[in-house]
């Protein structure tokens, strides 16, 4: 399904039940079936869009690989990226790509978590598991099964629970 005011460009290939939401503009992507694509996205350059994945409102995705069932909701910019299986990209995240003089890449392992307002510094890679608090500046490498947060994101042992009593309450 195709809604109203959506631009197809030049090499779009679209596979079976996918949906693209109003008031997006595609050039030079794949978008693998039953995907959801916006509204109000842009892919650009060099996309391809996993089976199941959703890229939501006010993203833009350029020179990227999604695998399936990745999630990009809204409000984020994903460059010179790829992305595993199964993986959430948080609202207003963004791959911090250019340097001003070079374009680094990111790698999104498998499973991966990235909240909300995350800064990933390229070249940058996530490892299966891994999670981001939100707000989070990652400049490092992220091993699996950690958990980050703060600027300069720094690992975490254990998750915040509703109503903890910490040390320092």
């Amino acid at each position: 399904k195709i809604e109203n005011n959506v631009f197809i460009g030049h090499k779009v290939e679209i596979e079976n039940n996918v949906t693209i939401r109003a008031f997006s503009y595609l050039e030079e992507s794949i978008i693998r079936k039953d995907s959801i694509i916006g509204p109000f996205v842009r892919l650009r350059n060099n996309v391809d869009v996993g089976e199941g994945s959703k890229i939501g409102n006010f993203v833009e995705v350029k020179n990227s690989k999604f695998s399936d069932d990745v999630k990009v909701s809204h409000l984020s910019y994903i460059g010179d990226a790829e992305i595993g299986e199964n993986s959430n990209i948080g609202a207003g995240t963004v791959t911090c790509n250019y340097d001003g003089q070079f374009k680094h890449e990111t790698f999104i392992d498998d499973d991966v978590f990235i909240g909300s307002g995350t800064m990933l510094i390229a070249p940058v890679k996530i490892f299966y598991k891994a999670k981001t608090g939100a707000g989070s500046v990652v400049t490092k490498n992220i091993k699996s099964g950690i958990a980050v947060k703060g600027v300069p994101a720094r690992p975490y042992d254990r998750e915040p629970t509703i109503n903890h009593k910490d040390e320092n309450d």
